[in-house]
């Protein structure tokens, strides 16, 4: 009876978690795996370490660092194995951000953290964070917005309610990725998208991109808009370098 009740006990602790999994937001998903990951592989080589085996205990070590992100070899060397993992800042400053504005909201990406922010420019609710809001009154906006706009609500509410997409009724829904520009981008707007100081050079570019990409990328749980604006942002200032 007692092995009975410890398996349901089991069972309903595993759907519990693959309940908590499918409903995570996919940025702190992969952030818990890769800290949980560092940690689990620094305790490894701990325990080898102490049994002698260095051969196997520092590199396991050094894997793991670059995990959580740090650097056990300064800036260079050995140092570039946190990038690898996204843990790093290896060639890229902390605290930079990108910004993009449509008619009704004005958006802000952290890169380090990889939070979306949002502020409502214009409307009944011109002043207010996005985070004020729940997200029965997010959606309800949808209808007031302009398309560019909503595809912007929507990168927000795939990052605050990765499931709302499942429970949301009617057609409010579903209009990410049919958005068009409000015009030809400004060199301007693509520098705040990109998070660079105007004068940035090609590789600056492009590491930056290949930065917010693997925030923002739609096989990694990002948004399909924002991605294709950090990709026109790339175009824009690439094509300046080029005339």
């Amino acid at each position: 009876m007692a092995t009975l009740i410890a398996g349901v006990v089991a069972v309903l602790l595993l759907y519990s978690l693959l309940q908590l999994f499918r409903a995570a937001n996919p940025v702190v998903l992969a952030r818990g795996i890769k800290i949980g990951g560092g940690v689990v592989a620094l305790a490894v080589a701990a325990f080898t370490g102490l049994k002698g085996e260095l051969a196997v205990a520092i590199p396991i070590g050094i894997f793991g660092a670059g995990l959580l992100g740090w650097s056990p070899f300064g800036a260079s060397g050995f140092g570039n194995i946190g990038a690898m993992f996204g843990g790093g800042s290896a060639r890229r400053s902390p605290g930079q951000s990108s910004r993009v504005r449509s008619q009704f909201l004005d958006m802000t990406l952290d890169h380090d953290s990889g939070e979306l922010r949002g502020q409502i420019v214009d409307g009944p609710y011109a002043g207010h964070a996005l985070d004020e809001f729940d997200l029965a009154q997010l959606t309800a906006m949808i209808s007031g917005f302009d398309a560019e706009s909503v595809s912007l609500l929507e990168s927000y509410l795939d990052r605050r309610f990765p499931a709302w997409r499942q429970n949301a009724q009617g057609n409010s829904a579903g209009w990410q990725g049919r958005a068009s520009s409000s015009g030809k981008m400004t060199n301007e707007e693509a520098y705040q998208i990109l998070g660079l100081q105007p004068g940035a050079s090609r590789d600056d570019i492009g590491r930056a991109h290949r930065a917010l990409m693997k925030k923002l990328h739609p096989d990694q749980g990002g948004s399909t808009y924002l991605a294709a604006r950090v990709n026109e942002a790339k175009d824009t200032l690439l094509r300046t370098h080029h005339s």
